[in-house]
């Protein structure tokens, strides 16, 4: 066999030409945005909650909650 036949398959009397190829990276994992959303109610705001190191949506901080200079 050549090396110019490398890509070339014969099954059953048939020819035919196969290309391989494989995936790139797919991005960095981990970098998009995870937000923990398990008590989430009505009208909930997303904020990052540094103790937990996490964004959340849940009761504590809503839209009904924030205020003019309120602590959100």
């Amino acid at each position: 066999m050549t090396a110019t036949a490398k890509n070339t398959v014969i099954v059953n009397g048939e020819t035919s030409v196969v290309t391989v190829s494989t995936a790139g990276p797919q991005g960095p994992a981990g970098q998009g945005l995870d937000v923990d959303s398990t008590n989430k109610v009505d009208g909930s705001v997303i904020y990052y909650d540094s103790t937990s190191a996490k964004f959340k949506a849940d009761a504590t901080t809503t839209k009904l909650t924030l205020v003019n200079g309120g602590n959100f």
